[in-house]
């Protein structure tokens, strides 16, 4: 696995597909009328283990990643405006069209309130969501994919080179990951994200975007208790 982690293609890719990975296990174990917890809702500690072991990922293909972050005040202003943007797409059928509020979820007031279980939960979900997801999402979608479709070696190719192919398949790659009541959404995430990268030419500032995006997301769950949005 180290040898693995010490070429650009494992470093940018392996976060990715074990985050996918734990994900498919939690389907594969989940089974709602079971009587023991950790079986019926498995993503109590799966989701914790998920985020520690892709954390760990992250890390060790860190050195590959070559974050380079913007010196201009246009493009910080513009990840910010992404994020909050990608936001309102994202909560707008429920904030503003009246969809079905989205209640079954993950709920850490499944623990008593104030209990380790309630908070630890709650720490770990937000490290998932704000942290570890928009590092290894940013980095394959437009770290990699993006650039992969473009040449085989893709370090070669600069972060934001921009080809029609190659945005569109990770629009579409980036939506169908995210298949569900999610997808319209995450098709337009895809390409203001691409477009991002596109105009900075930095997979730093499109962290930043997702990161912001997704904090916001988990204040606008907190307060809704919308849990199927997480």
């Amino acid at each position: 696995m180290r040898s693995l982690l010490n070429t650009p293609l494992g470093a940018f890719c392996a976060p990715f597909v074990a985050f996918m990975l734990f994900l498919g296990l939690r389907d594969l174990i989940a089974d709602p009328d079971s009587s023991r917890f950790l079986i019926a809702r498995p993503e109590y500690w799966l989701y914790p283990l998920q985020t520690i072991v892709c954390a760990i990922l992250i890390a060790l293909g860190w050195r590959h990643y070559r974050l380079r972050w913007s010196e201009s005040a246009k493009n910080w202003a513009l990840s910010l405006s992404i994020a909050i943007l990608v936001l309102v797409i994202w909560i707008s059928p429920q904030a503003f069209f009246g969809a079905e509020p989205r209640l079954e979820g993950f709920d850490p007031d499944v623990f008593p309130s104030g209990s380790p279980e309630y908070w630890g939960s709650l720490l770990f979900r937000f490290v998932r969501l704000v942290v570890v997801v928009p590092i290894l999402e940013e980095v394959f979608w437009r770290g990699f994919l993006m650039r992969y479709l473009i040449k085989e070696d893709f370090e070669s190719v600069p972060v934001g080179t921009y080809a029609p192919m190659a945005f569109w398949v990770t629009v579409g790659a980036f939506g169908l990951a995210h298949y569900g009541p999610d997808l319209p959404a995450a098709l337009i995430t895809g390409v203001l994200y691409n477009w991002l990268a596109i105009r900075t030419r930095s997979i730093a500032l499109c962290i930043v975007a997702h990161a912001l995006t997704n904090l916001l997301l988990g204040l606008y769950i907190m307060r809704t208790g919308q849990w199927g949005f997480w």
